[in-house]
């Protein structure tokens, strides 16, 4: 095994050149558990207060993959924001890849502002470590959205001798229909979900458009608001303690919103506290949603549900602004490969169906490679999926060989004798469209 490097001296002096971006003294961190006998890691801030985690294995690769965290995240940001995601993704290390996250410069909502932070951590690392051989951009999440878009802005630039910035982007779990559409099914779920629960809000409390998630006042948690879905719903209690009632308007809920039982109170909090933050901050109180004419289908009285359900009508300027922060043109700059498992219970897999439309529209389908796995989880795949993603990502760069789905299917029983987790992909899986599982509009 090499000997670590103290990588301290080189900082310093490559941040005192940095006028650019100036930024807080980067220091030595302890590596999570699974990467302290393979690493060196590194945490400091960028000039705009967005906390960050390096990693650098010491048989480096000389590839760096700079990851988009998803989200988005509402808790404070702080030194460790981005060590859980280290930690999740230390495959990419442990395969020989420097990895590099930002925790992006503030909570919420912001698409173009969190590629920003990435793209300034990426010229943070090249000062203190050198130009790569290659750089990936990873985006997790709602950090795929970040990617998605980030590569549309910074893949095609790179330095003065000509080099891109990025060399291939990769995509997982990744909510990708870009921000106008992203959101449909949850805005829909706020309205089904008043419709037979009349508790978010109660009768008897302020009323407020539903579409701004929560007024900026409000002190509700969210413990309280799985309290209310519980109420309703009986979601926290095994199906036979559930009252009559509660079963009944959890079915209507479920058959006519396209989440699983599992995590409608995920989906709830987003509708409910992303919104808030979406549309009363980042949209300046503008409605990027609209269900006037949308007809839910699915209930057990679909009839009197489309009569009586909370009708809005969005605001174009809303929507515009939303799209010019997070909607995709679908002109990929470089190779892209998504990762997406077919029964995801937080990003819809009909997504990619959207992202896929919009990249063929823009003359990019040929940089688009998708993959679908056999999994029912979002945050976290098979490492031996992801070794085989980056690995077959790597081959199409240096080599040309665009992967088939086939091909990173054997990558991935390759992988997995060294990362483990199995291999679940279907190569055969093609997603429906967006709109076969979002009530259309």
């Amino acid at each position: 095994m090499s000997k670590k490097k103290n990588f301290a001296p080189a900082l310093l002096a490559a941040f005192a050149m940095l006028a650019a971006l100036p930024a807080s003294a980067q220091t030595d961190a302890a590596c999570p558990g699974s990467l302290k006998d393979v690493a060196s890691c590194y945490v400091g801030a960028d000039a705009n207060g967005a906390q960050y985690w390096i990693a650098i294995p010491r048989d480096w690769n000389k590839t760096l993959v700079m990851h988009a965290h998803g989200g988005p995240r509402l808790s404070p940001i702080a030194r460790d924001s981005s060590l859980e995601d280290l930690e999740r993704f230390a495959v990419t290390v442990r395969q020989g890849f420097a990895w590099a996250g930002s925790s992006y410069r503030r909570p919420g909502y912001g698409v173009r502002m969190a590629a920003e932070d990435t793209e300034n951590l990426r010229r943070i690392f090249i000062a203190a470590f050198g130009q790569p051989r290659r750089t990936l951009l990873h985006g997790q999440s709602w950090g795929g959205n970040v990617a998605a878009k980030g590569i549309e802005l910074y893949g095609g630039s790179g330095n003065s001798a000509g080099r891109p910035a990025y060399d291939g982007v990769v995509l997982t779990s990744g909510m990708v229909a870009g921000g106008t559409r992203n959101y449909l099914h949850r805005a829909d779920l706020r309205a089904v979900y008043q419709y037979y629960c009349r508790n978010h809000p109660r009768p008897d409390e302020p009323q407020y458009p539903l579409w701004i998630g929560l007024p900026a006042e409000s002190r509700m948690s969210g413990k309280e608001l799985e309290a209310r879905v519980d109420e309703c719903t009986g979601i926290k209690s095994p199906p036979e303690k559930r009252s009559a009632e509660q079963k009944r308007r959890l079915a209507n809920i479920l058959a006519v919103i396209p989440v699983p039982e599992r995590t409608l109170v995920s989906h709830l909090n987003w509708a409910t506290f992303l919104f808030r933050d979406l549309t009363q901050r980042v949209l300046a109180g503008g409605n990027p949603f609209d269900n006037r004419h949308v007809v839910y289908r699915g209930s057990d009285d679909d009839a009197a549900l489309n009569k009586d359900v909370v009708r809005f009508d969005a605001d174009p300027k809303a929507v515009a602004r939303l799209a010019e922060d997070s909607d995709m043109s679908g002109r990929l700059p470089v190779p892209a490969i998504s990762l997406h498992a077919i029964d995801d219970p937080t990003a819809l897999v009909e997504y990619e169906a959207q992202y896929r439309s919009v990249v063929d529209a823009a003359g990019k389908g040929d940089s688009l490679v998708q993959v679908f796995t056999r999994e029912r989880e979002h945050s976290k795949l098979s490492d031996a999926e992801y070794a085989a993603v980056f690995g077959a990502m790597m081959r199409w760069i240096d080599q040309g060989d665009k992967p088939s789905a086939e091909q990173i299917a054997a990558g991935c029983r390759q992988a997995s004798e060294r990362f483990g987790g199995g291999c679940h992909v279907d190569a055969g899986y093609a997603p429906a469209p967006l709109f076969s599982k979002v009530a259309p509009r």
